[in-house]
């Protein structure tokens, strides 16, 4: 604008001041607040064969703007909506005119009250004072892609997981800087191609939120393996450090290596594979570290080497009167295994392929016990009804204590699992 001397109003030039520069301003701003990016257009006529170059670009003669709408779509807007529920702190970082970014910021929901900052500003921060503004700013507008990295760096100094999105070259430097690259779309220039670690191929902005699902469905499982693991393992301990205290014969070493055997191998693998236990994408989206790996998980161990070893020592105990030491420990033995298999099925949410898995594991488990020499291997004895009946009725009672937990903690009955929402048109 500074260097526009007239303008062109009704098809005749007329002088332009300062005054008329600044009305020109203002109405640029007015289409940037409304979400364009506007272009000046200005035309200088000059001699043929003069040399046009930025230090004689003056006396231009300004013609109108060009405002250029890039809409956001609604599905976008509903994504962000979904990654800030996930827990997703999204910052917009571009280089458009702050008021086309807060335009566009409000309109996705990113804005919501948060600070626009632009590389005016970042240039002139130090590295510390933008740290400590950092939380507040929703929206960096005008960056160069010096100042896009430098954004990435803080935030990760800061203890931050960053993921970058973007298409461009200018976005390659930042991408390439970022915990997890992401190049959206099939018009991604090369350089933001070769910076990432995922190219999204479908132009789509929702499917990094599928990206996110299957990831908290990664967190699910990994929250049901490890309760699985520790908390019967702590059980086991717990049973044999009472047992001993008692003054009784607990599980010798062959039976526990058969416990784990048995209820840590392939039931644990079904367990990991199975379908994600929420049914829907808004339940696996509450998923995550937090939510898998904190009180959530210690209390799932809680509850696991709680049940193995209460039932197991009732089950113990009971034997330790109707029968001898030998019998007694067979039962524990069948108990410990029982009681793991019923609530790994709990925790699968009743899926096939891991009640299949624990019922493989019990078969097996009946077999080692019943088979006469085996059993003696083992240092077992094969168990009669009064047996079978006080181990299995230990057994069950556990899984259902599980079954309840579970039911008290979702709100509601343990349902069975369904497959999440399949990404539509995701391919990363």
């Amino acid at each position: 604008m500074s260097r526009c001397s007239s303008r062109l109003v009704r098809g005749t030039a007329e002088p332009v001041d300062d005054r008329g520069r600044q009305e020109l301003t203002r109405a640029a701003a007015r289409l940037a607040r409304r979400g364009y990016r506007v272009l000046a257009v200005a035309e200088c006529p000059v001699p043929d064969g003069y040399t046009l170059d930025d230090d004689h670009l003056d006396e231009l003669r300004f013609l109108g703007f060009v405002a250029l709408a890039d809409r956001v779509r609604p599905v976008a807007a509903e994504a962000v909506s979904k990654l800030r529920g996930a827990g997703v702190r999204v910052v917009m970082v571009t280089g458009d005119h702050p008021h086309t970014a807060e335009a566009v910021a409000e309109e996705l929901g990113v804005l919501d009250g948060g600070r626009v900052l632009n590389g005016a500003d970042l240039d002139r921060m130090d590295d510390e004072e933008l740290t400590r503004i950092l939380p507040e700013v929703t929206v960096f507008a005008r960056t160069a892609p010096a100042q896009k990295v430098r954004i990435v760096r803080l935030l990760r100094r800061a203890g931050q997981i960053v993921a970058v999105t973007g298409d461009g070259a200018n976005d390659a430097p930042a991408i390439r800087a970022a915990n997890v690259g992401v190049a959206l779309g099939s018009r991604a220039t090369p350089a933001a191609r070769d910076a990432a670690d995922v190219v999204v191929t479908d132009d789509r902005i929702e499917t990094v939120v599928d990206a996110v699902v299957e990831g908290r469905v990664l967190w699910s499982s990994v929250r049901d393996a490890l309760a699985l693991l520790l908390g019967g393992n702590l059980g086991e301990v717990a049973f044999t450090v009472g047992a001993g205290i008692l003054g009784g014969p607990g599980l010798n070493t062959r039976q526990l290596l058969l416990v784990n055997m048995l209820t840590d191998v392939v039931p644990a693998l079904a367990l990991a594979a199975r379908p994600p236990a929420g049914t829907t994408a808004e339940a696996l989206l509450a998923e995550g570290p937090d939510a898998s790996l904190g009180s959530a998980l210690n209390r799932d161990i809680r509850q696991r080497a709680v049940i193995t070893a209460v039932s197991t020592g009732v089950a113990w105990t009971l034997a330790r009167f109707t029968g001898t030491p030998a019998r007694a420990s067979t039962v524990a033995l069948v108990a410990m295994v029982g009681a793991q298999l019923g609530q790994t099925i709990v925790a699968g949410r009743l899926d096939r392929v891991v009640a299949a898995a624990c019922l493989a594991s019990l078969a097996l488990l009946a077999g080692a016990v019943q088979t006469p020499g085996l059993s003696h291997l083992m240092g077992s004895r094969p168990l009669g009804p009064a047996g079978w009946v006080i181990a299995l009725s230990a057994a069950v009672a556990a899984a259902v204590v599980a079954w309840w937990l579970a039911s008290r903690e979702s709100g509601g009955s343990v349902e069975k699992p369904r497959t999440a929402p399949a990404p539509a048109g995701a391919n990363a």
